[in-house]
């Protein structure tokens, strides 16, 4: 009997496409040889770049046509570009059983992939993470002639697939209601890399980046700005530590970081006038993007006494570290379409950390307000969730913080490949 094989197509940093990067790694565990075919850039996770069953097929990068060219017909060299080499990997790599494609972006994914999956007898299927149609209006307006472009290519194409995955049962709602398509809903969970870690783990972690970033540092050399190790080798949180705020962010358009920023203005007003109430913040913002030099300039402006910015970069294996030693963390996705939910949340929620998130229209499948989180509309309530979640730190008002955190226990128990295993692969083993 011949082997399954599966290909996995994302057209973009397969590094920073984690759910993707699930899929390969349980369709290995389910002995399919997978092909994953994207650009290379960040690391992927080491289980998935180390498995013996997942190969990587790394597209050429398009060049900088904007640079010389108007934005119009770039574009169009940037997709003939990109058409020429995914087709031609996609037609190199052996035959599998069914490709699994990623979307967005649409194009050129959607109908090359529905055409070589036709030529080479194999069934295609859509992982819907959002519509590609909606990032582009954020980009270059909702009425513009590239906008209305992708959108019939999508409503296309997408009914074209064999077989459609998506993120929320809003999209499915979606899809069946505007496109005539049936999704299957397979919500993201967390990966066994996102768990709450030890005190020891966490004061590690702390002096490998106190190496490279002076806010983690202390005076003393066994000690960290939030931790401390005494002569016996025991390991404590520092009474006198920063409240420690974590937000992963993409730069971009569908995030508003200036209700961050504005936040913390405030808080440290507060903190300024009542310095015995609140404890001074250390903001971990994670990730990057085309927005991130413009905020950064925004940032090193701040004259800020009693908040400090901290932008590292992670290894991949230090990402679910850092988050399980925070304090609380901050989800400034809003979604362009308002149908797909924040893997960040959800890596934040496998760590135990709960999570202040700004509030649109499907969030409810994921965050229950005041219960595992706290959902925010304007740079004045996540103000307020910041100064009612450190008041006292990090002794008073701590049965309020342990309340969150006994909440998000159950859903700690919500594993990806458990999902996955259950929802998705009874469909996809019926192309073998």
């Amino acid at each position: 009997m011949a082997n399954k094989r599966a290909c996995v197509v994302v057209l973009g940093d397969v590094g920073r496409s984690p759910r993707m990067q699930y899929h390969a790694l349980s369709l290995a565990k389910e002995e399919y040889d997978v092909d994953i075919v994207g650009y290379s850039g960040s690391t992927p996770y080491s289980d998935v770049l180390f498995s013996s069953r997942i190969s990587f097929h790394f597209m050429k990068q398009p060049p900088m046509f904007s640079h010389i060219l108007p934005k119009f017909i770039s574009y169009f060299l940037k997709v003939i570009w990109q058409t020429c080499f995914l087709a031609w990997i996609l037609l190199w790599i052996p035959k599998p059983n069914f490709y699994l494609v990623q979307n967005p972006p649409s194009i050129p994914t959607l109908p090359i992939c529905w055409l070589i999956a036709r030529i080479r007898r194999a069934q295609l299927t859509i992982d819907w993470h959002n519509y590609g149609y909606t990032i582009m209006g954020l980009a270059i307006g909702p009425n513009h002639i590239l906008t209305r472009i992708s959108y019939h290519i999508e409503a296309l194409f997408g009914r074209f697939a064999d077989l459609h995955f998506c993120v929320t049962k809003a999209m499915s709602q979606d899809l069946q209601h505007n496109w005539g398509v049936r999704a299957i809903t397979l919500y993201d969970r967390p990966a066994e890399i996102f768990q709450p870690v030890s005190l020891s783990e966490k004061h590690e972690l702390f002096l490998k980046l106190g190496k490279d970033y002076h806010e983690f540092s202390s005076s003393r050399p066994d000690d960290t700005l939030l931790t401390e190790r005494f002569a016996d080798g025991q390991v404590r949180l520092r009474e006198d530590r920063p409240g420690l705020l974590i937000s992963s962010t993409s730069w971009t358009e569908d995030e508003d970081f200036s209700i961050l920023l504005d936040a913390l203005d405030e808080y440290e007003l507060n903190r300024s006038v009542n310095s015995s109430d609140y404890p001074p913040l250390m903001c971990v913002i994670t990730g990057k993007g085309p927005l991130k030099s413009y905020y950064s300039n925004i940032i090193q402006a701040k004259q800020w006494q009693h908040v400090e910015i901290c932008t590292p970069w992670l290894e991949p294996e230090d990402y679910p570290k850092l988050i399980a030693s925070a304090d609380l963390g901050v989800c400034l996705h809003t979604s362009s379409s308002g149908f797909d939910l924040p893997m960040k949340v959800v890596d934040m929620f496998g760590c135990g950390l709960p999570v202040c998130a700004v509030g649109y229209n499907c969030l409810g499948e994921l965050i229950t307000d005041r219960e595992n989180g706290m959902i925010f509309k304007t740079a004045g309530d996540l103000a307020d969730q910041l100064l009612n979640w450190f008041h006292g730190f990090p002794r008073d008002n701590e049965e309020n913080r342990q309340f969150y955190r006994r909440n998000l226990k159950v859903y700690q128990n919500l594993r990806w490949h458990e999902e996955w295993r259950k929802i998705a692969l009874p469909y996809l083993s019926s192309t073998n």
